[in-house]
């Protein structure tokens, strides 16, 4: 297809977007509720719904696989031409009996799609049936209700709604808000490592996702003294209902910071809002930032010697992309080219993403930023420029033009398993370092 058709076929359908980097509102609530540890996904959607996440969101999130409760040993009640026309009611009310009876879970969660809502079955009300013999609550994720992240948002706002009590404030507590699992690539290690530091310097926190009691971690959030959103938009709707219905203040933390400086300034930030004692964040930092330089000096000679002042691309969704660009350019001296925000934020948190990739950057190269989730027009962008080191998904993986370097560090990726790997705090700079000069190290 030639450039002008090309043109053409985008701006006759300006709504489509080929191969986005997400999946529906249901997918991003199904891997919420697997990411709960203990939480029994219940879909009541089309038998496709289920298994095409397994694709489209566990594996494109790290080869990741879902667990005891994900791909095919989630019950769903795989609605068919009968159910839109008389209803899938009762298919749901034997579905939820036989899964109480057979999938032993601490929560389930019923995630009802695109079908329930359009032909309206009362959903509500067939789970309200099994309250008194479970925790269960009802998440309504149709698909055409949004994405990933506001399926998040919505699974978020269920056990907020139907499953939280108020409780007696927790001193120092705080919970973690805004790393949505699986569309974060390295949401599990990312918030092990935030944990870590705030523990260490006299923090207790409540990471909600991936801790060993998933439904003692929910019950918990009411208890918090402080909500800590890391993004500059997902989660926050979560955090304002918790202010209204708990009273629990929130700070937004736009993005995970990666290497020293920026952890060391976010500790700092925490530190006040919580009134910690100076000392306690000092320690802290003395020992993590002379690691962290020192480990610097090891890899000192294959940034300058390999790849010195490179210049560089950032393809993410928006907390991964202002992390990265912050670090590439104020602590490794790469310059940012370009940066290609991709998961499709509000028209309202743009321009501050804009100013967060653009100010505060040592480098005197400023990004070009674009906000695209299309596939195409991405590629289409990529080929006006040339870039010595791309940062982006798994699509982009044959696309540099030249001998770009390249990494897979947002979603999708189908090239890296993900479990552990986090480019969170002071260690990742050192770990970003480590996978981006393996992509080009060789004998001299």
């Amino acid at each position: 297809m030639t450039a002008t058709a090309t043109a053409e076929v985008i701006d006759l359908y300006p709504e489509v977007a080929e191969a986005p980097r997400y999946s529906c509102a249901l997918g991003g609530a199904y891997v919420a509720a697997l990411a709960a540890y203990g939480t029994a996904p219940i879909l009541h959607s089309g038998a496709g719904c289920g298994i095409g996440q397994q694709f489209g969101q566990n594996y494109a999130g790290g080869q990741n696989a879902a667990g005891n409760y994900g791909n095919t040993s989630t019950p769903c009640s795989c609605l068919v031409e009968e159910h839109v026309v008389f209803g899938g009611e009762e298919k749901l009310r034997s579905l939820i009996d036989s899964t109480l009876k057979i999938v032993k879970a601490d929560l389930y969660a019923v995630i009802s799609g695109c079908i329930p809502s359009l032909i309206g079955d009362d959903v509500d009300a067939v789970v309200k049936e099994f309250r008194d013999k479970a925790s269960i609550i009802h998440v309504k994720t149709a698909g055409f209700l949004g994405n990933s992240y506001t399926g998040y948002e919505h699974f978020l706002d269920a056990v907020i709604e139907q499953l939280l009590e108020p409780l007696p404030k927790e001193k120092k507590l705080v919970n973690i808000l805004g790393l949505v699992p699986s569309q974060h690539l390295h949401w599990k290690g990312s918030l092990r490592v935030i944990k870590s530091l705030l523990e260490r310097a006299g923090v207790k926190v409540n990471i909600v996702f991936s801790e060993k009691d998933g439904l003692g971690a929910l019950k918990r959030i009411p208890a918090a003294e402080l909500n800590l959103v890391f993004s500059p938009w997902v989660g926050i709707k979560a955090a304002e209902k918790l202010k209204e219905k708990f009273d629990t203040p929130f700070e937004v933390i736009p993005f995970v910071p990666v290497g020293p400086r920026d952890t060391t300034s976010f500790l700092y930030q925490v530190g006040k809002l919580l009134n910690l004692p100076k000392k306690n964040i000092d320690r802290v930092v003395k020992e993590e930032e002379w690691w962290a330089y020192r480990s610097a000096e090891y890899f000192g000679d294959i940034l300058v010697i390999g790849l010195p002042h490179a210049f560089f691309g950032v393809i993410a969704d928006s907390g991964t992309a202002i992390g990265l660009t912050r670090y590439g350019s104020n602590e490794l001296g790469w310059l940012p080219e370009l940066v290609i925000v991709s998961d499709n934020p509000p028209e309202e948190s743009r321009d501050e993403i804009r100013r967060l990739l653009t100010e505060g950057l040592a480098s005197v190269v400023k990004p070009k930023v674009f906000f695209e989730t299309d596939s195409h027009k991405i590629k289409l962008i990529l080929q006006k420029h040339s870039l010595q080191l791309l940062l982006g998904s798994s699509l982009e993986k044959f696309l540099p033009k030249g001998e770009a370097v390249f990494l897979s560090v947002s979603f999708p990726s189908y090239d890296r398993l993900i479990i552990d790997r986090t480019y969170a705090g002071y260690r990742g700079g050192v770990a970003l370092m480590e996978d981006v000069a393996s992509q080009y190290a060789g004998p001299l």
